[in-house]
C-alpha cells in the first residue's frame, strides 16, 4: 500500500475540488495512483447525483451570457440558498451559460436541450463532480437564447431573476435595452404588446371580470346597483333588518355596505348573476368592464406599463423607447425567476436538526 501523503491529497483536491476526506479516500482505493483516484471520485459523485436525484432543487441562480447580437439566461438550482450563494456554484453556472451561447441551441421546453448542452465541453462530468464537491443535489433546469439588432440583460437579487431583451431596428440602444430589462425584473409583464394576447384570452379575461364584477354588487355603478337593492327590497329577498339598514344609509351609499349583513350581500350578488344579460348589455357596465380590462392589459403588457424611471410617473414603456429612439421594435425577452412553478421543500428546522441528531 502506498504511503498517502499530504501533498497528494492535496494535489487531488485542487484537481477535482472534492472534499479532503474524500481525498484521501479515493487514493488509499487507488493505492496512490492520481488518475485513477481522479476517476473514482468522478463515479462517486455520479453515484451520489443518483442518489440525490429524487430530491427536491429549486432554489439556485440564473447568469447571463451576452456577445454581439445574442444573449442566454440559465438556471440551475441547488437544494439550499446557502449553496446558491457558494462561489463555485456561481462559477459552474456561469459556465453553463456561456456555453449555451455559443451551443447553436435555443433552450426549448422539453429538456432535450439541457441534455445536449450537457454534452458539451464536459458540462456532464462537472455537474457530477460539483454534486459531488458541494454535496447537494443540482440541476441545469433551463435556459433561453434571443437575437436581434441589439441585446441586453440584466440580473437581480444576486441572480434570483434574471432577464434578457433583444430589439431590432437600432444597434446602439444597449442602456435603453437594460433599463427595459430592469423594468421587466421589476413588472414581470407576460406579453411585449397587446397585439401578442389572442382573442380567446381576451374573451377569457373579459369573463372573469364581468363574473368578479357582478359578485362585487358594491362595485358595480350606481344606477345598476339602485335597480338590484330595488327588487332585494320589494321581493324580499333581504331581511327586515337589512331593510331598515337600507333606508336609514341610503341618503350615503358610500358607507351602506360596512352594515349590511353578509346574507344581503351575497343575495345581491346572487341576483346580479341571475340578471347578467340584461346588466352585460347595459352600456355604462360595459364601459366599466372595458375600462377594468384595459387596466389590466397595462399590467401585463411591457410596452404599456408605466416606465419605473419616469420623471412624471406617466410615461409608458413604449414613450420611453420611442423618445430614445422611434426605430427600436422590441422583438423578444425572458425573464427566469428562480424556483418559479416548482414545489418547494419545506421543513421544520428544529425537526431537521433532532432528525440529524438521531
Amino acid at each position: 500500500m502506498a504511503e498517502i501523503t499530504a501533498s497528494m491529497v492535496k494535489e487531488l483536491r485542487e484537481l477535482t475540488g472534492a472534499g479532503m476526506m474524500d481525498c484521501k479516500k479515493a487514493l488509499n482505493e487507488c493505492n496512490g495512483n492520481m488518475e485513477e483516484a481522479v476517476d473514482f471520485l468522478k463515479k462517486s459523485g455520479a453515484a451520489k447525483m443518483e442518489k440525490k436525484a429524487s430530491r427536491i432543487a429549486a432554489e439556485g441562480i440564473t447568469r447571463v451570457s451576452v456577445k454581439e447580437n445574442e444573449a442566454v439566461v440559465a438556471e440551475v438550482n441547488s437544494e439550499t440558498d446557502f449553496v446558491a450563494k457558494n462561489e463555485t456554484f456561481q462559477e459552474f453556472v456561469q459556465l453553463v451559460a456561456d456555453n449555451a451561447l455559443v451551443s447553436g441551441l435555443n433552450g426549448g421546453k422539453n429538456g432535450e436541450d439541457i441534455e445536449a448542452l450537457l454534452e458539451m465541453n464536459g458540462l456532464k462530468e462537472e455537474l457530477i463532480q460539483k454534486t459531488a464537491t458541494i454535496g447537494e443535489k443540482l440541476s441545469v433546469r433551463r435556459f433561453a437564447k434571443v437575437s436581434g439588432d441589439c441585446v441586453a440583460s440584466y440580473i437581480h437579487a444576486g441572480g434570483k431573476i434574471g432577464v434578457i431583451v433583444a430589439a431590432d431596428g437600432a444597434a446602439d440602444v444597449k442602456e435603453a435595452l437594460t433599463n427595459v430589462a430592469m423594468q421587466i425584473a421589476a413588472m414581470n409583464p407576460q406579453y411585449i404588446s397587446r397585439a401578442d394576447i389572442s382573442q380567446a384570452e381576451i374573451d377569457k379575461m373579459r369573463e372573469i371580470t364581468v363574473d368578479a364584477s357582478l359578485s362585487d354588487p358594491a362595485s358595480l355603478p350606481k344606477p345598476i346597483l339602485n335597480a338590484l337593492i330595488e327588487k332585494a327590497c320589494t321581493e324580499k329577498v333581504w331581511s327586515d333588518e337589512d331593510i331598515a339598514i337600507y333606508e336609514e344609509k341610503k341618503s350615503n351609499m358610500n358607507f351602506l355596505f360596512n352594515f349590511l349583513s353578509e346574507a344581503a350581500k351575497t343575495a345581491l350578488a346572487g341576483l346580479a348573476m341571475a340578471d347578467k344579460a340584461n346588466i352585460v348589455s347595459n352600456k355604462i357596465f360595459d364601459g366599466m368592464i372595458e375600462g377594468r380590462i384595459s387596466k389590466q392589459l397595462k399590467d401585463i403588457c411591457l410596452l404599456d406599463q408605466t416606465y419605473v424611471k419616469a420623471e412624471d410617473g406617466k410615461q409608458t414603456v413604449a414613450a420611453y423607447l420611442k423618445s430614445v429612439n422611434s426605430a427600436i421594435v422590441i422583438k423578444n425577452v425572458v425573464r427566469f425567476e428562480v424556483g418559479e412553478g416548482m414545489e418547494k421543500k419545506s421543513e421544520n428546522f428544529a425537526d431537521e436538526v433532532a432528525k440529524q441528531m438521531a
